[in-house]
């Protein structure tokens, strides 16, 4: 009798060994890799969406200077990125460069940029060109790009870091990195509503040409500058200001 049961016992426990297990031993941990993006490329996602590179990170192929036919001195490629050079000692005027080959009007955008300590540059789109035209922004909205930790001088909200200069004060809580450290920026632009990004918040919100956008238009810095954001479609541009910055990932898709 008790030999029966030792042999009952060892067949059940041969037959639970060689069964089929629960549902949680039998699943593998499936581990997905993230495999990162080249700088200055696009993925296949993105090219079938309708980006397009405006700075393949090896030639300045497109960009010239504002209201001229070469790349001026000013802007060289170093290490992928497009750098301005402050060769313009501290000018607003003088330095900035375009890129030529097409206008674009409602668009979503994306750049990769750091400052030097207490630099000063922008990015600027809807830009027109002319004899009457000094400089991007007499007619192109400005992407603020600066030192806000490192700035010599006082910083007016409307003078901040992404802020639409000097039309919408910023919220950049939370985001700012100091000058030397690589930014993620995001312009979005449309009719029906536009927002500036930085390294993934959102920093202002308008509506363009609303009665608030008019408004702010019509007043303070811009009564100078008649033609100031008057154009819907223009020129992307990058400014020196004085100070070197470097630009990479510079895409942009239209809507």
């Amino acid at each position: 009798m008790k030999k029966s049961k030792i042999a009952l016992i060892a067949m059940l426990a041969l037959a639970w060994s060689c069964g089929p297990k629960p549902a949680e031993e039998s699943l593998e941990e499936v581990v997905t890799e993230e495999v990162p993006v080249p700088d200055n490329s696009l993925t296949e996602e993105e090219k079938a969406d309708g980006w397009m590179l405006l700075f393949d990170g090896q030639s300045a192929d497109g960009w010239r200077a504002f209201n001229g036919d070469t790349l001026p001195s000013n802007w060289i490629i170093e290490d992928g990125a497009l750098k301005g050079l402050g060769a313009t000692g501290g000018s607003d005027i003088g330095g900035d460069i375009v890129f030529g080959p097409m206008e674009f009007e409602q668009f979503e955008m994306e750049f990769t940029w750091k400052i030097s300590p207490g630099g000063n540059s922008g990015v600027f789109y809807h830009v027109v060109e002319g004899p009457k035209y000094k400089a991007p922004y007499y007619t192109g909205p400005e992407y603020q790009v600066i030192d806000q930790i490192g700035f010599a001088d006082p910083l007016e909200a409307w003078q901040s870091l992404a802020a639409d200069y000097a039309m919408y004060e910023p919220d950049f809580e939370g985001v700012v990195k100091p000058a030397g450290e690589w930014n993620t920026s995001k312009i979005v632009f449309s009719e029906s509503g536009a927002s500036y990004w930085l390294n993934g918040k959102q920093t202002v919100s308008f509506v363009p040409y609303s009665e608030d956008w008019t408004a702010k238009r019509n007043s303070g810095k811009w009564n100078d500058f008649p033609d100031y954001k008057i154009a819907k479609k223009g020129l992307v541009a990058l400014q020196d200001h004085g100070d070197p910055v470097w630009f990479k990932n510079i895409k942009i898709k239209k809507l």
